[in-house]
């Protein structure tokens, strides 16, 4: 249920609305628009009683929300979302492009990418401290070692962070860290993570899992927001198909029902969607065609002794080519690039 309030209404107002649906046992998310204030209402599991809350002052409306995930619907908040971190902001004109290596291998490989990504114009650093891999004998990430590194590079270059929590033990210590926390596509339904990152206060980039439906990503993202965590940003990584030309396949056709369906931004990571480096352009090309707020892509100097995912890394080279040709379809697209 969304309550929509009169342009007028008073604080004092939106707080007896708020103060009445917890007394009726609900949560009260009170969401403040440039024109009016509309409060959505989650947790309940039987009708509501919705003439008590209409002859509440101040209330204009009362809109019934039809999509199982509420908070993340547009019906629920139907102006689009633009996630602030810092000076960066996600969702808005700006398409924002995230670069980095997949793991944090040393000082000297971060440091140097960084100042690569960083020259091209990137925003964001990416870079994976602990690393969740399929084998147990593959690297596993330097972990807080990983983080001290990834701090140092913001510092250094200006960049914000976006790296990976795990699991619940590790997540209060990467988000001391990072600028926005990853939840991989591994732990997109690892429910007790979602939650207890929808707790903490960093922005969340949350990637769908490789064998999910886009109506469980978004049923992820409630988690996350129903905790009280509204800075959410979804990615489409690829999921698995029967093909074999590339790792995954890009389901690129996610993006404009995303935004059509959720006020959330959606970036695209064509790294993880293809697997192969001359693949992550021409895909690039196609997710801001489709609307897509963003790029998360994985780069090394040195991809052939990469600890990680080296046959996807572009270049430090590759990767200037990628942000002007992004600049220059931004531009077209009525949108500017970094």
């Amino acid at each position: 249920m969304l309550i929509v309030m009169e342009t007028s209404a008073p604080k004092k107002a939106i707080d007896n609305v708020c103060k009445l649906i917890e007394e009726m046992g609900l949560s009260a998310h009170p969401m403040p628009g440039a024109q009016r204030t509309a409060i959505g209402v989650t947790g309940n599991k039987s009708q509501i009683d919705s003439d008590r809350i209409m002859t509440q002052a101040g209330v204009r409306e009362i809109i019934h929300v039809t999509k199982p995930y509420k908070l993340v619907s547009r019906e629920f908040y139907p102006e689009p979302s633009v996630i602030e971190v810092g000076d960066v902001k996600i969702g808005g004109p700006e398409f924002i492009i995230m670069g980095g290596p997949c793991a944090v291998e040393n000082r000297e490989q971060t440091l140097i990418i960084a100042e690569a990504v960083s020259k091209a114009g990137a925003k964001v650093l990416r870079g994976g401290a602990y690393k969740p891999r399929t084998s147990p004998y593959s690297f596993q990430g330097l972990k807080e070692d990983g983080l001290k590194i990834l701090a140092e590079a913001r510092d250094k270059f200006g960049l914000k962070i976006v790296t990976e929590a795990i699991d619940t033990e590790t997540i209060d210590l990467v988000s001391d860290y990072a600028d926005i926390v990853q939840i991989g596509a591994r732990n997109m339904q690892n429910y007790s993570l979602l939650k207890k990152a929808g707790r903490q206060k960093k922005a969340v980039l949350l990637k769908r899992g490789f064998a999910a439906t886009v109506e469980e990503l978004l049923m992820a993202a409630e988690y996350i927001m129903a905790e009280g965590n509204s800075k959410v940003i979804l990615c489409e990584r690829g999921v698995r198909t029967f093909a074999d030309h590339t790792r995954n396949t890009l389901d690129l056709s996610a993006v404009p029902f995303v935004k059509r369906t959720s006020h959330l931004p959606i970036i695209v990571d064509p790294s993880h969607g293809t697997g192969r480096k001359e693949k992550v352009i021409p895909l690039s090309r196609a997710a801001i065609a489709v609307g897509a707020d963003g790029l998360i892509i994985e780069v090394h100097h040195d991809p052939a002794n990469a600890l990680s995912d080296g046959p996807q890394s572009i270049s430090p080279e590759m990767f200037e080519q990628l942000v002007h040709e992004m600049s220059t379809l931004a531009g077209v697209l009525g949108r500017t690039c970094g």
